[in-house]
């Protein structure tokens, strides 16, 4: 499958197709102060660096998966590219990994190779590093270059620049990642289904917002995460949202076809809904029960253990105390197969 994209130029030459990708084309972004260089990422893997005064676009690099993790062989797919407003020779990405990644454009656009995967600094919350059931939905930039991180079904969060784990996170001594500054955690929404935005709003970036699946707008206080609104954006889900960048209007998109705007009526400070608990407590226990369960070895073979006694009481086997307490030993044995259970028994049921 491949994603063309049309492009309106400002002058009056019209339209051309400006992007071509292999699966969807997910993020753009805008180079600050120029209409005419923006870049591209997508499902592909591929960052691509596009000026509109050009007649081709050029691939910057394919992004992968750092070397250390289990799939280092598979491409990062990526759902957001956004440039430092404050440095436009940074931009970040991120994708079906749990790093965010900071890249210099400035080595790629003197390199030919279009394949070095190389980024100057990595984000992540030190408690999703090596977490295979997270990635990256959507990231904003403050107007103070802070890195704003929405993770498919779970939190928001929020680092300041001296929060990267460096180049290579994965090579990081663990006493480094102790030492780091937790990033400030928003909470609330649940970010499962689609790919969910998040943004900043206000002029001096004092909020964060996001959408939900549960319908909601979720906004809450930058500095200390005090959730301040909650409104229903739409029926089912609240995928995007965009500020705008001078006024306090906010347009939000979600399963429905039309684009709806949001501004203050008045100066009254409105009340969190009445059902805002469960609101919260639903969205938190849909993320839990969609959570992989980690079965540590000790309880797989208390599972074992338990299985065993059943098996040897289902054949008529009397358990005394010497088997008791030599089942710690026997496990083992049983889990190869040398030991005594039920012949017709070909799995372990745990409930």
């Amino acid at each position: 499958m491949y994603t063309i994209t049309l492009l309106i130029h400002p002058c009056p030459a019209s339209i051309k197709p400006a992007i071509v990708a292999a699966g969807c084309v997910h993020s753009l972004a805008v180079e600050p102060g120029s209409p005419y260089v923006f870049y591209s990422c997508g499902e592909d893997g591929f960052v691509q660096h596009f000026d509109l005064r050009s007649n081709s676009a050029r691939k910057l690099l394919s992004c992968s998966s750092f070397p250390d993790t289990k799939q280092s062989a598979r491409i990062t797919r990526l759902n957001a590219i956004l440039i430092d407003p404050r440095n436009p020779n940074y931009f970040a990405i991120g994708g079906s990994d749990e790093f965010a990644g900071v890249y210099d454009v400035r080595k790629y656009l003197s390199d030919c190779s279009g394949s070095l995967d190389a980024p100057v600094n990595t984000f992540c919350p030190r408690q999703l590093i090596e977490t295979q059931n997270v990635h990256i939905t959507s990231m904003a930039y403050s107007n103070t270059s802070e890195l704003l991180v929405s993770y498919n079904d779970e939190l928001v969060y929020l680092f300041q620049k001296n929060m990267g784990i460096g180049p290579s996170p994965l090579s990081a001594p663990h006493e480094d990642l102790q030492q780091l500054e937790e990033p400030q955690a928003y909470s609330g929404h649940r970010n499962s289904k689609k790919v969910k935005g998040v943004s900043f709003f206000d002029s001096h970036d004092e909020y964060v917002m996001s959408g939900s699946d549960c319908g909601h707008i979720f906004i809450w206080k930058k500095k200390g995460a005090k959730l301040v609104r909650v409104m229903v954006g739409d029926r089912h889900i609240v995928n995007q949202l965009e500020p705008h960048p001078h006024m306090p209007v906010i347009a939000t998109s979600g399963l429905a076809k039309n684009i709806k705007l949001w501004a203050p009526l008045s100066n009254d400070v409105l009340p969190l809904p009445h059902n805002i608990q469960e609101i919260m407590e639903s969205n938190s226990q849909g993320r839990e029960d969609n959570s992989p369960v980690t079965l540590s070895p000790q309880l797989i073979m208390h599972v074992l253990r338990l299985h065993r006694r059943q098996a040897m009481a289902h054949n008529g086997i009397r358990l005394n105390v010497s088997d008791s307490e030599s089942d710690e030993g026997g496990d083992e044995a049983y889990i190869l197969g040398l030991s005594g259970g039920d012949e017709n028994s070909s799995e372990c049921n745990i409930s």
